[in-house]
């Protein structure tokens, strides 16, 4: 990984842990993404990373928004976002946050239970919905179906309760895991999801809309998919399974593929230390598990630079990060360069989603600032001239 030169000196000049965020690259994954399934709309994720620049740079765009939380609503709502581009894609939702966001004029809804529909149903009367179906996600790094979505069957069973609440049940959505490496699961679940259109129709109801969720990837350590070739298995898919559905509305919900790629984390080695009993070496940071690094308990893999020692040998290290808490453990074992030392810069490479939003200050540490390179180009190109004039005073 070829770190830039204006990311090399933001680590040099700037305190850290800090997240640097380029928005030349948001701009050009909205794009790819828009280009490469174009009946879709896009709704990108906030969760992922819910930076006011983010989100102001993706509305540019013409970007919808995918909210789960009436702290996201606010948040969008804050740039001027219509509600009408805005869905409500949690399945688990406060009651209280329904009525907030169906006084606001969002009427589209997320549900994968009866209970689930009962209160859309009492703070948001007839509005539309769509039915979450799970699936199988073990070629991703972060499955959620566990927890999200529903056999499809049970769906077709909402699909016909939610009829009975005065509901409109509009919809099918997915989510084939986080980071997931199989452009095929979409046609699976393409499939999947169009059984559940073909079975509603026997009591009278014509979905329109499917929410394909996210799931594209970035690079880490693992060879991944172009947004590209996912498209093409997508468009494919949706031709194929879905073709007798008039004026089907596609969804996509991007969040890590929208932002990953944008964003470095910029740490330091705060310490290095040995416990002979154990056979091991320990490498600290001033990031770690509580200040965005939280996927990494999953052993979510992160490609990492060291500053300067890019070429030399490695050894094998624990890696740490800087609490007073044994959960912060980034890696059991991970290669650093075996003369990692106190100070060196350490690069988290294309971590710019899902990093920052988990912040806490848990100790009382601060959680890493937000920077974003066009601000720091200007930075340095201001300490150059300051430097440069006074040079020219001297003289």
């Amino acid at each position: 990984m070829v770190i830039s030169e204006v990311v090399r000196r933001a680590a040099r000049a700037l305190p850290t842990p800090f997240l640097i965020m380029d928005l030349s690259i948001v701009r050009e994954n909205y794009r790819r993404l828009a280009e490469s399934l174009p009946s879709a709309l896009i709704y990108y994720a906030v969760k992922a990373n819910a930076h006011p620049r983010i989100l102001e740079t993706l509305k540019n765009e013409g970007s919808y928004f995918d909210v789960a939380s009436r702290g996201e609503i606010e948040k969008v709502l804050a740039l001027g976002v219509s509600p009408q581009k805005m869905s409500y894609g949690n399945t688990i939702k406060r009651g209280e946050d329904i009525a907030f966001a169906y006084s606001l004029g969002i009427d589209l809804f997320a549900a994968d239970a009866e209970m689930e529909l009962e209160k859309i149903a009492r703070n948001a009367p007839r509005s539309e919905v769509y039915l979450r179906v799970a699936m199988d996600s073990a070629d991703s790094d972060w499955p959620l179906s566990k927890k999200f979505g529903t056999d499809p069957e049970h769906v077709v069973e909402l699909a016909r309760y939610a009829l009975k609440l005065g509901l409109c049940p509009v919809g099918v959505s997915f989510h084939v895991g986080s980071q997931s490496y199989n452009p095929h699961r979409w046609d699976v679940a393409i499939e999947k999801a169009a059984w559940v259109f073909k079975k509603v129709r026997e009591f009278g109801v014509n979905m329109w809309l499917l929410n394909i969720g996210g799931g594209m990837p970035v690079h880490h350590t693992k060879p991944v998919p172009t947004v590209e070739e996912i498209a093409h298995v997508i468009n494919t898919a949706v031709e194929e399974h879905l073709g007798f559905v008039d004026h089907l509305r596609l969804m996509v919900e991007p969040g890590r593929s929208m932002v990953g790629d944008a964003g470095i984390m910029v740490s330091k080695v705060l310490l290095r230390g040995r416990k002979p009993s154990a056979g091991q070496e320990w490498v600290y940071l001033d990031v770690g598990v509580f200040h965005g690094l939280m996927e990494t308990i999953e052993d979510f893999r992160y490609e990492m630079v060291v500053d300067g020692k890019e070429n030399g040998p490695k050894k094998r290290f624990v890696l740490a990060g800087p609490t007073c808490d044994s959960v912060d453990k980034i890696y059991d074992e991970i290669e650093l360069p075996e003369d990692i030392d106190y100070g060196d810069i350490v690069y988290f490479i294309n971590a710019g989603a899902y990093t920052t939003e988990y912040n806490t200050r848990f100790n009382g540490i601060e959680p890493p600032n937000v920077v974003f390179t066009d601000d720091v180009e200007q930075m340095l190109e201001l300490e150059m001239l300051t430097v440069e004039a006074k040079g020219e005073i001297r003289e």
